[in-house]
């Protein structure tokens, strides 16, 4: 193909993959003229034609405007622009189309009604910017008006529902669930009474305090993994490495209050991690028992949700605290 040379209608319209009625309607419209004529009057189009052509199919494929290719080759926009906006149109609509999948999906599975159908597109089908949107309506509304340590519910806050582009049936049906939940001002109310109930009293305020708060989900955090690791690998409590971890993790935990690291302190951690399962016990008996809103129908469901919406499950009753007790009741050395 000559730089030069011009080419008929047909010729233009077969190599850039177009009929011919199409080249002849964007010509029409302006997008791409022919180069030229020839002495028959017919439209003739030289390479960089073809090229323009051959671009406008694949805009066109990619439902791209005609006014917008216009203003591509007219210089209004460069191509890096345009397809940079495309893509983002492109993932929407996967996200979408991803969405509309799992619904069907799900109801198929579940043989659910038409109302069920409608709810749950509307619900899946929310943007990334409304899902964010209904989940800060929610904490703005439990918020307003708690007597709680500074920074406490923003920090509650921070835990947030993340849709995956295609969740499983049992993801989709929590953020249904959790949708509902948030926008519901009962559960707002029993959300706002239990965190009330539980962090403003002396006990509840120092662990919403942000020096506690910041331990245990910020130094604390790498150092129990470390000591979770050593569990999990299958070191005895009393190994080396159990114990320069366990021993890390009691004195960042004992710094909180400036207290030093004594034997006696070290025997009442361990006593606690070792009564942890019967106080969880003691507590969900006590919840079952109370009229008052409780962590299991509140706080506790909203987390239980966002984390299986998340895929961060964790079974808390495999956790090692019988095995954690002994390492603190061996750490050595300690203060006098």
């Amino acid at each position: 193909m000559s730089d030069h040379e011009l080419y008929p209608i047909g010729d233009a319209a077969h190599r850039s993959g177009l009929s011919v009625s199409a080249v002849r309607f964007y010509a029409d419209a302006g997008i791409v003229e022919p180069t030229g004529v020839n002495r028959a009057g017919h439209r003739m189009y030289d390479v960089g034609a073809i090229a323009r052509l051959e671009l406008v199919r694949t805009l066109r494929e990619l439902d791209t405007d005609l006014d917008e290719i216009r203003r591509l080759l007219d210089g209004g926009t460069t191509l890096h622009d345009l397809l940079t906006t495309h893509l983002e149109i492109v993932k929407r609509q996967e996200r979408t189309l991803r969405a509309r999948r799992a619904v069907l999906r799900t109801l198929i599975e579940q043989g659910g009604t038409t109302a069920q159908a409608d709810l749950m597109h509307k619900l899946v089908s929310m943007t990334d910017e409304e899902r964010e949107q209904t989940i800060d309506d929610f904490w703005n509304d439990v918020g307003a008006g708690l007597d709680l340590p500074e920074g406490f519910v923003d920090r509650l806050r921070t835990m947030r529902p993340v849709l995956p582009a295609d969740p499983t049936a049992a993801q989709l049906e929590a953020w249904i669930e959790l949708a509902d939940l948030v926008r519901d001002p009962a559960f707002r109310d029993a959300v706002r009474t239990y965190l009330h109930d539980a962090y403003s009293t002396d006990e509840g305020r120092t662990v919403a305090s942000a020096p506690f708060q910041d331990f245990m989900h910020e130094t604390g955090t790498p150092l129990a993994e470390e000591l979770l690791a050593a569990h999990r690998a299958g070191e005895s409590p009393r190994s080396p490495r159990a114990q320069r971890a366990v021993t890390r993790f009691m004195e960042a935990a004992t710094a909180l209050s400036d207290t030093p690291l004594t034997p006696e302190v070290r025997d009442r951690m361990a006593d606690g991690f070792q009564q942890v399962p019967d106080l969880m016990r003691q507590i969900a008996e006590e919840d079952a028992a109370s009229d008052d809103p409780v962590y299991d129908d509140t706080h506790g469901r909203y987390l239980s949700l966002v984390a299986l919406i998340n895929g961060t499950e964790e079974d808390h009753g495999s956790f090692p605290y019988t095995w954690i007790a002994e390492a603190m009741r061996a750490a050595e050395p300690l203060h006098p």
